[in-house]
């Protein structure tokens, strides 16, 4: 094989690539002597029918299938034996081809441009941490305690008011009729938040235990029994209990039953817990940070072809009309993009950074729990689109690159309050930088070696021979 760089223009350049017809004809006699032993002629035992033979019967898909195949190999050993990493996908154009001659084709590739990624070593940026002061712990912790239900229950002639919680039996009827889910027993109310039936609560206010009260309600329009919506019932009600909301007691049982081993582990976790949700927002701040240096970094030509595709992905969805309006933005904000996914793609190369299907399915679970409900939709979702499963695979790739890129960098550590890490949040919230879409995807600029042919004379059919995808806040604390 013989190959010819021309035509040199930037990024763009030429490969001429030549296949003396000796060794195409190798290729041709390889291929007979596979098909030889699966072929099935009339007055031929198996694997004794002649070359010639072969050649009359299925000359054309031969040529065909060893033409795609020579054409795969010798691109793909070319770009590498020239050391180019197309920016996209090569375009193929046949000069000379047949049975029995040379193969000579041009390669036509955009190159993906030399970036520098020495100085992400010494790359600089801010790393906070939080130091949460102890009142913002327990005032958590109150919080939490006030979150806790905690009834007592009170003597026989209490009434009930406003927050109480009353446990009752029932049995309802609609004119005088029973009716499908008509009794419950031991029905527990919370006096005042209207959760069974509206404005039923509000008919309880004053019982004592042992009372028996007639409540009516009407049933609402998502009531099972369809003939009985917005029809009024009565509820015949036996008071069995009136229970009254107490302070919860902060001590170590208290803790011990949030999954701590007493109040000062308890209080250990809670500061942990304040921290941690201000320091997943505080290292997104510091990433975004190396992402705007990264973007200072000087690369000569950007591929056009990649610009023009990022552009596409940007005006998605919009009119003809806006889309040329925002046109210039739009490649700039493209270019800006790709020139940052060149230099995080080109570092994670160099660092062998790989991503594992482990990895992705963690993130498609991370994303499962944030859409509690709606979990069987985000898994139908990844499954029936492998470029959203590509987009977080993307994610987990540069998420990895940037934590390498925070290891091996400059950080200048700052300790700072609550308050100052809410005021350096605001602030970034008012001037946040666009670095919501994933730079890169692993091996983006790198995997795609595949051509397209646009001979000037049409290939030949290849039939084939006979042959064989800010944390809120909790109740329960974890110890991770």
């Amino acid at each position: 094989m013989k190959i010819t760089v021309e035509n040199k223009k930037g990024l763009n350049k030429d490969l001429k690539i030549f296949i003396d017809k000796e060794t195409m004809n190798s290729y041709m006699d390889e291929k007979y002597e596979e098909i030889k032993g699966s072929v099935n002629l009339k007055g031929f035992r198996p694997g004794k029918v002649p070359k010639e033979i072969l050649k009359r019967q299925f000359g054309k898909a031969v040529f065909g299938e060893v033409l795609d195949k020579v054409l795969k190999d010798t691109s793909t050993k070319a770009l590498q034996e020239k050391k180019i990493k197309p920016a996209g996908q090569p375009k193929l154009d046949l000069k000379t081809y047949g049975e029995g001659k040379d193969l000579e084709y041009v390669l036509s590739v955009t190159e993906l441009p030399k970036v520098e990624i020495k100085s992400l070593e010494n790359i600089k940026f801010d790393k906070y941490n939080v130091k949460i002061d102890e009142s913002e712990t327990e005032k958590r912790i109150k919080e939490i305690a006030k979150n806790q239900p905690n009834f007592k229950e009170v003597s026989a002639d209490t009434k009930a008011k406003k927050g109480d919680l009353v446990s009752l039996d029932y049995k309802a009827t609609v004119d005088g009729m029973d009716f499908k889910g008509s009794e419950g027993k031991n029905t527990q109310l919370t006096l005042g938040k209207d959760l069974f039936l509206k404005g039923f609560d509000d008919q309880l206010i004053g019982v004592k235990k042992g009372d028996e009260k007639i409540v009516e309600a009407t049933l609402p329009e998502n009531f099972p029994e369809k003939e009985l919506v917005n029809k009024k019932a009565k509820f015949s009600c036996k008071i069995l209990s009136v229970k009254q909301s107490e302070e919860v007691k902060i001590d170590d049982n208290f803790a011990k039953n949030l999954g701590a081993k007493d109040l000062k582990d308890l209080k250990t976790l809670i500061s942990k817990q304040i921290n941690d949700e201000y320091k997943n927002s505080l290292d997104q701040l510091s990433k975004n940070q190396i992402l705007r240096e990264i973007e200072k970094i000087k690369v000569e030509e950007v591929p056009e072809n990649l610009i023009e595709e990022e552009v596409k992905i940007l005006s998605q969805g919009m009119s003809e009309e806006e889309a040329k309006k925002n046109k210039k933005d739009f490649e700039k904000k493209a270019k800006t993009r790709i020139k940052t996914g060149l230099i995080l793609n080109e570092f994670g190369e160099k660092n062998q950074i790989k991503v594992t299907e482990q990895e992705v399915q963690a993130e498609v679970q991370k994303q499962l729990r944030m859409m509690p409900g709606q979990e069987k939709m985000v898994m139908d979702f990844y499954q029936k689109n492998p470029s959203a499963l590509a987009s977080l695979r993307g994610t987990v790739y540069e998420e990895k690159i940037l934590n390498l890129i925070k290891e091996k960098g400059k950080p200048n550590k700052k300790e700072i309050s609550k308050e100052e890490a809410e005021k350096i949040l605001k602030e970034a919230h008012k001037h946040d930088h666009d670095h919501d879409h994933s730079h890169v995807e692993e091996k983006k600029f790198t995997k795609k070696k595949t051509v397209t042919t646009s001979a000037k004379e049409k290939k030949p059919a290849t039939k084939k021979a006979k042959s064989k995808p800010v944390a809120k806040k909790t109740k329960k604390v974890s110890k991770k």
